[in-house]
């Protein structure tokens, strides 16, 4: 399965759900009240929800369609947005450009102009391209994005310029070429439980890295824009064995970067902590920034195939982290001291802060309020479950 259920919160108190029906769920995160069902938002299952501002957000589903709501008046969509020939699995939000930056299994990133909606969608137009691609995200301050695919790669795109027009077709694509242990299985859009992918080993992609860093570097001088970096990141225990990065987040500060990792034979998980490392570049087209594993640790193998979708806390203390019937809250020291004061010359493991369990089932998805002290996690299920934990 993938996503199930997804939450997601308002900055003035409506915790949304999407599910794997067609149903958008509204509560009052308070006092835990069911407020609203839109019981027919998408024609497939909802994946994610962004808010956009205060009253408008957008819903993504596997019908390949976006819509925009106002929570003023939700028994109409604002609009939808055709582009995807996949499930749309992520939605993120520029607010300064207020571009919407959209992406689903058709391997396509399309960014939407909500500056020009209208009832019949926005304009929009392809940004990137790539095979397997899982989960992707914006830094907070919209300098990079990140991209996750299903064959263990993380790419990296700098110095982002949404507004920029890109050619798609310049930008590599990944190309499969099987290692002697890696299953010939590959994602596939037509089927909900998630299967293995090849992995790549990592020079079969550095020529297409070189020949895309000189293409931008003829376009852009020696510092490009959107310039592409190729990423196998470690992980611990698989360094002789394909992975799939199932669950993508960023530090609310933009330092670190966290992931889920899933052997390809799903027989172990592991939550990992990256550090942003920034320098000079080695090359003159090179991306100026890499990541660091600084942190880890192993997940509780329940509900094998399942995506379960990790987070960090508004001011980037801690991680909820789905474990089982229940939620984990990690630290990078049992203090629950900023990541900047945690940094280990080697990698080191997550600290267990509490385990907070209420649930009958796999809990897939778990998300810190951005304004209360609480917690929100929703099981395989559908069941959503407020905490309000005291220390």
């Amino acid at each position: 399965m993938w996503n199930i259920l997804h939450l997601e919160e308002a900055t003035r108190s409506v915790l949304t759900v999407a599910c794997e029906q067609t149903e958008v769920l509204l509560f009052d995160p308070v006092s835990s009240k069911h407020i609203k069902t839109l019981t027919e938002a998408h024609e497939d299952c909802v994946n994610n929800i962004r808010f956009l501002d205060n009253r408008l957000f957008a819903t993504c589903s596997d019908d390949t369609t976006i819509a925009l709501w106002d929570l003023r008046k939700l028994n109409t969509k604002v609009c939808t947005l055709h582009g995807h020939t996949s499930w749309v699995k992520n939605i993120e939000y520029d607010t300064n450009t207020r571009l919407l930056v959209t992406s689903g299994f058709d391997g396509n990133v399309i960014i939407w102009d909500t500056n020009r909606c209208t009832e019949d969608g926005c304009p929009h137009k392809k940004f990137f391209h790539t095979r397997f691609l899982m989960r992707m995200r914006l830094t907070p301050d919209c300098s990079k994005m990140l991209i996750s695919t299903s064959s263990g790669y993380l790419l990296i795109l700098h110095d982002l310029d949404l507004t920029k027009s890109l050619e798609v077709g310049s930008y590599p694509i990944l190309r499969a070429r099987r290692t002697a242990s890696t299953s010939d299985v590959t994602s596939s859009p037509t089927t909900e439980s998630r299967t293995a992918a090849p992995h790549y080993p990592l020079n079969d992609l550095s020529s297409l890295f070189e020949k895309h860093t000189s293409r931008s570097s003829q376009r852009d001088g020696a510092s490009p824009r959107n310039s592409l970096e190729v990423l196998t990141p470690e992980v611990p225990g698989e360094r002789d064995r394909g992975n799939c990065i199932t669950s993508l987040q960023l530090h609310p500060k933009g330092w670190a970067t966290l992931l889920r990792c899933s052997s390809n034979t799903d027989d172990q998980e592991w939550t990992c902590v990256y550090e942003f490392q920034e320098g000079a570049p080695v090359r003159p087209v090179s991306p100026r920034c890499s990541l660091r594993l600084t942190h880890y640790i192993e997940e509780a193998n329940v509900g094998r195939g399942y995506i379960k979708e990790l987070c960090f806390s508004p001011d980037g203390r801690m991680i909820a982290s789905p474990h089982g019937y229940g939620i984990r809250l990690l630290g990078f020291d049992s203090q629950c001291n900023e990541l900047v004061d945690c940094l280990p010359k080697e990698a080191g493991t997550l600290q267990e802060i509490r385990s907070l369990y209420s649930h009958r089932d796999v809990v897939l998805t778990t998300k810190f309020s951005p304004t209360h002290c609480q917690i929100a996690s929703g099981c395989l299920s559908g069941r959503v479950s407020l905490y309000q934990p005291k220390f």
